[in-house]
């Protein structure tokens, strides 16, 4: 089968499966399982593509019309132009996430520049994404990685290691402050925020792959933004920052608990798609 072939298979399969971005994901799945580019295709679509490569993508087409998300099947997502591996006791990284990175980056850059040093906590690390993000943008900043989820920890530590950033990441497990000693300049966290009656409701590719203990942010989905916002004043820095992701409907309650534990909001942004996205506290 041709390159052009298996391309042309591929995305027929996932629009029969009634997958919405079918070409996309069947350009992923056989650029991965097949070694070869965008480029590829377009310079050498009759080049004849190895029997077990063409058995791995149609695998991979079985897992997607089933519902499985593409990155999951990959093994991997891109996160701020860094690599991240999956597994299964980690979020996706998504889009929306980078606005945080790019909210609390210009603190961290001068504290680092005052400093000399910036130190991170990333609460709920899950793959490192948050952690790693600022860390490769950041050079003179170290980070804490806490997670309660053994296999997180490990994927964290895995991709801080293949980013080469090992030397300036620790994973730890904890649950939320529990096992968390020192200050830090930057607290950051992307919770669990959705109401735990909704996680029924969500689409299944987040339902069924992302962990739920990732996702179940309790009764009102703000139980996370208490829990930080009641300790982390005692692990921050004179002059440190708190910055979080919340979900779109969740700014005004978020603001309130925050300001109920003597937090004032420096800057809230929104995503591309215009909702509320990230909160940045001082202490008052």
């Amino acid at each position: 089968m041709t390159l052009a072939e298996l391309l042309r298979l591929a995305r027929q399969r996932l629009e029969a499966s009634g997958i919405e971005d079918a070409a996309l994901d069947a350009r992923l799945l056989v650029e991965h399982f097949t070694g070869t580019s965008r480029s590829d295709a377009i310079a050498w679509p009759d080049m004849v593509t190895e029997s077990q490569a063409v058995a791995a993508v149609e695998a991979a087409l079985e897992r997607r019309s089933a519902g499985e998300p593409v990155h999951r099947i990959l093994g991997f997502r891109e996160f701020y132009g860094l690599e991240l591996s999956l597994s299964a006791q980690t979020l996706e990284p998504r889009p929306d996430t980078e606005i945080l990175i790019d909210a609390i980056l210009p603190f961290m850059r001068d504290v680092a520049a005052r400093e000399g040093a910036c130190r991170v906590l990333d609460l709920g690390t899950g793959t490192g994404a948050i952690a790693l993000a600022l860390l490769a943008n950041v050079p003179d900043a170290t980070a804490i990685g806490v997670d309660v989820s053994a296999d997180a920890l490990a994927t964290a530590a895995r991709n801080a290691a293949g980013l080469g950033l090992a030397d300036r990441f620790t994973a730890l497990r904890s649950d939320w402050f529990s096992q968390v000693n020192g200050r830090f300049h930057v607290i950051a966290s992307n919770p669990p925020y959705i109401r735990s009656d909704d996680i029924a409701g969500l689409q299944a590719e987040v339902r069924l792959f992302d962990p739920v203990r990732a996702l179940d942010g309790g009764e009102d989905g703000l139980q996370p933004y208490r829990v930080i916002a009641a300790q982390a004043a005692a692990h921050l820095e004179q002059d440190g920052a708190v910055v979080v992701e919340i979900g779109n409907t969740q700014r005004l309650e978020v603001i309130s608990i925050f300001e109920n534990e003597c937090f004032r909001l420096l800057e809230a942004r929104r995503d591309l798609g215009g909702n509320d996205r990230v909160l940045l506290f001082a202490v008052a």
